[in-house]
């Protein structure tokens, strides 16, 4: 009714004195909820959150599929793991594996932000993901 009312408003206008305003009005709310119905069939269904936060893997649990042990530890670790594990990697590895692996930067990018040569960029990358891969192992076993 209020969307019926604000567009009365803003097409006031167009009403012709002298004939049914009643009619008017309720013309304004047919052609309100034909416009509703209309914008529902061109939106896809939709599945609220509070559903589950996990929907396609609840949909793959239902079909019967069988699930991969990669799949299994992905369902183990949450983001708060991977940011406790990466959190456990030190101060310069975890530059060097946040800028390259998150930030996609190149190698000489990365030695550039953190005004060291290549190749230390290089064996940083190599030990911090070692760490990480460790790390993140050990939340996996824990949980």
């Amino acid at each position: 009714m209020q969307e019926a009312y604000a567009r009365a408003f803003r097409s006031w206008r167009s009403y012709q004195s002298g004939t049914n305003l009643r009619a008017w009005l309720l013309r304004i709310l047919t052609n309100l909820n034909i416009d509703r119905g209309r914008r529902q069939q061109r939106r896809p269904e939709t599945q609220p959150l509070e559903a589950g936060d996990y929907y396609l893997v609840d949909r793959l649990e239902e079909a019967g599929g069988p699930i991969s042990d990669e799949e299994r530890v992905d369902q183990r670790l949450s983001q708060d793991n991977i940011v406790s594990a990466l959190s456990a990697v030190p101060h310069d590895f975890r530059d060097a594996v946040v800028l390259v692996d998150i930030g996609d930067f190149s190698y000489a990018d990365t030695a550039q932000i953190l005004d060291v040569p290549i190749g230390t960029v290089m064996s940083r990358l190599h030990r911090g993901r070692r760490i990480l891969k460790q790390q993140l192992a050990e939340e996996v076993a824990a949980g």
